[in-house]
């Protein structure tokens, strides 16, 4: 399982760390601002993060997890000191696993952790990106797919179960939304060159 704990304290961050460490089966990162977390969240992928709601920054821990979220599949725990009922209903919003309220110690990051672990664990989609990126519908993304493996119109209309002539306008359609020229090779290319966002 892969953690991200964000946190502007380092001294907690460290100290959580240190915990998740000793007590679970994983590998962590540390992001103590918005430009870490975004350079963290594209390489490491968290299956979990943690996050502190009052972070130093423009946005605070639920808007950045609820923007997050649009893109990336993971599982959340909020740590924060905040209690008021107007936060916890915000919080709510981007369906956490769990909420840890400070000051935070051992007991209370190994019961949370403890008890969402069996849902990350279960949870397929987290710990990779989600197609939420990507301006084109579930259909569509399934078509761009079969383009990639290099099937034919025919091959993807017979594995859809659509007609040739119904790929074809999706064809065109996912052309338009992505700017692509409307010419047969041009949606292959495109995949190609954006594997990693729509495997």
């Amino acid at each position: 399982m892969r953690i991200l704990i964000i946190e502007d304290e380092i001294i907690i961050a460290r100290f959580i760390e240190q915990q998740l460490k000793a007590n679970f089966n994983c590998s962590t990162a540390l992001a103590i601002n918005l430009n870490e977390v975004k350079g963290v969240m594209k390489d490491f992928l968290p299956h979990l993060v943690l996050c502190d709601i009052n972070l130093n920054e423009d946005e605070d821990g639920i808007q950045i997890i609820s923007e997050l979220q649009q893109t990336y599949g993971f599982g959340t725990i909020y740590i924060t000191s905040y209690q008021s009922k107007a936060t916890i209903e915000r919080a709510l919003a981007t369906k956490p696993l769990n909420y840890i309220v400070k000051p935070v110690d051992e007991t209370k990051i190994y019961t949370a952790i403890k008890l969402v672990e069996n849902t990350v664990a279960l949870q397929t989609k987290y710990g990779e990106r989600t197609s939420n990126s990507l301006p084109i519908n579930h259909i569509e993304l399934a078509i761009v797919r079969l383009i990639l493996k290099g099937q034919t119109t025919k091959q993807i209309a017979d594995t859809l179960y659509l007609s040739p002539y119904t790929v074809k306008n999706y064809r065109h359609k996912i052309c338009r939304k992505l700017n692509l020229a409307d010419e047969n090779n041009a949606l292959l290319k495109w995949a190609l060159q954006n594997e990693d966002l729509i495997i």
